[in-house]
């Protein structure tokens, strides 16, 4: 179920859950059969459901699938419309000799895409944008958004494309930094550092 809970029957939610399923296979690769489920369901306060695909970079994509809704609504459309978010981690699901880091990194991304989801229905988020999340103990995330395509298949369920937006989690002098010269700079400086488009800051910072 997603924010429009009532909206649409449980058979809509089922059949748009599978071919959005699909949808996001074709983009990148196939699913992990581990679904990281929240206690509290989304769309009645809690936080989001991750799911995971671990073939489409040498780590894990985190990617919500609660967002779009069956009718194509959700968040307010940015440049490539209504959206899902993603995030990479280096770290693979399901390795036992990173499971902890795995854990640390997916929980934490978990929390940010639930702020962003909330906001993404009240705000227009962008790629190139920079952006603040709230953390519920220590610093505040630091956010840089990107479009995240594949070249060969879009992100199309039967007849409507939709975007997949980057969340990428970067140091504060970075995000700084990108809101003071760029976030375009930003990005390339993360593209020739090998930072690009994972979330982990177990790394020096690139500016």
């Amino acid at each position: 179920m997603g924010e429009g809970e009532g909206r649409f029957s449980g058979e809509e939610y089922d059949r748009h859950h599978a071919l959005k399923t699909a949808a996001l296979e074709r983009v990148l690769g196939p699913m992990h059969g581990l679904v990281g489920h929240a206690i509290i369901p989304y769309y009645v306060g809690g936080a989001v459901d991750m799911y995971y695909f671990p073939d489409v970079t040498e780590g894990t994509a985190c990617v919500t699938m609660e967002l779009i809704q069956p009718d194509g609504t959700g968040p307010l459309p940015s440049d490539a419309g209504t959206y899902e978010l993603i995030a990479f981690t280096r770290h693979k699901v399901g390795d036992p000799s990173s499971a902890a880091a795995f854990k640390a990194i997916e929980r934490r991304l978990c929390g940010i895409f639930t702020t962003v989801g909330r906001y993404s229905t009240s705000a227009t988020l962008k790629a190139g944008e920079t952006c603040e999340v709230p953390a519920r103990n220590g610093p505040n995330h630091c956010l840089v958004f990107d479009e995240f395509t594949n070249a060969q298949r879009r992100f199309q369920i039967e007849d409507r494309v939709h975007g997949l937006l980057l969340c990428i989690e970067v140091f504060r002098q970075e995000m700084e930094f990108g809101m003071e010269h760029g976030s375009g700079i930003l990005l390339e400086r993360l593209k020739s550092q090998g930072a690009y488009p994972y979330s982990d800051l177990d790394r020096a910072p690139v500016v």
